[in-house]
């Protein structure tokens, strides 16, 4: 589904703020792969998934979306094959607009725009089964604000956003860190139900351990801006926090020194 091959971003490059992030990361995601992805502080996770969107673009490499070379597509035509879920509740939604509005922006994105806004009753009766799904009473306050909604129910809204016309690949970006545990917990549960139940392809960052060993069919971590294990089957299945913590101080010759992760586990 994805295939990325050779892939560099440096930030500044020339100035005496020269930062490269991403040093030949390579990664062949397969369609139907649930992945997680951590590591620690600059790793590169997040900008792996800004390349990817188009928001940021690479310096050298390739990127092959369902065999469609997107490496220097503009990321608002990305936006018509990919879905995308931030770690800021508010970015995913218009606060000033309904629920409603929101899922009609959403649910039109990759479909042709004509003078007409009007939602149609057939429109509202799916929203209303979509929003059901969520088990959080929104489907009764469909003309409610968004903005009126808690951190959690706009992320879940977020989630549901960004998968009512399947995209070809789901990106997660810590979408449930600013969350309360509670709320977290509800969050990725819905997470791993709408992926497969929807048959969804994801990339997942994750500061916890423990969420991106018990989620997904496979794993990867990276490190200084390349990917330093991957792991997926039954090996996944089997793997404790503490095996993670060796792999990483193996793979990269250093413990890992990120208070967030190990907090988090």
């Amino acid at each position: 589904m994805l295939k990325m091959t050779d892939i560099s971003k440096t930030f500044n490059p020339g100035t005496v703020n020269e930062k490269p992030v991403l040093k030949g990361l390579s990664l062949h995601i397969h369609p139907g792969d649930f992945i997680t992805v951590i590591g620690g502080n600059g790793a590169g996770k997040s900008t792996m998934l800004n390349v990817i969107a188009g928001v940021h673009k690479s310096d050298g490499g390739q990127i092959l979306l369902d065999g469609t070379d997107i490496t220097y597509l503009p990321e608002q035509k990305r936006a018509r094959l990919l879905g995308r879920v931030f770690q800021d509740p508010m970015m995913g939604t218009a606060a000033n607009m309904s629920i409603e509005e929101n899922l009609a922006m959403a649910f039109r994105r990759t479909k042709h725009r004509g003078l007409r806004w009007g939602v149609s009753a057939s429109e509202v009766a799916g929203y209303r089964e979509a929003l059901s799904r969520l088990e959080l009473g929104l489907e009764d306050r469909l003309t409610s604000k968004v903005g009126l909604l808690s951190g959690g129910q706009r992320q879940a809204l977020t989630l549901l956003m960004a998968t009512l016309q399947k995209p070809k690949l789901l990106l997660l970006d810590e979408h449930t860190a600013a969350l309360d545990p509670k709320t977290a917990a509800k969050v990725l549960d819905l997470t791993e139900e709408i992926i497969s139940e929807d048959h969804l392809t994801a990339l997942m960052v994750t500061h916890n351990m423990r969420d991106a060993i018990k989620l997904g069919n496979r794993l990867i971590m990276m490190h200084d801006g390349r990917i330093i294990y991957d792991v997926s089957g039954e090996e996944k299945k089997n793997l404790q926090v503490e095996d993670l913590l060796k792999k990483f101080e193996t793979a990269a010759g250093e413990a890992l020194a990120n208070d967030r992760m190990l907090l988090a586990n």
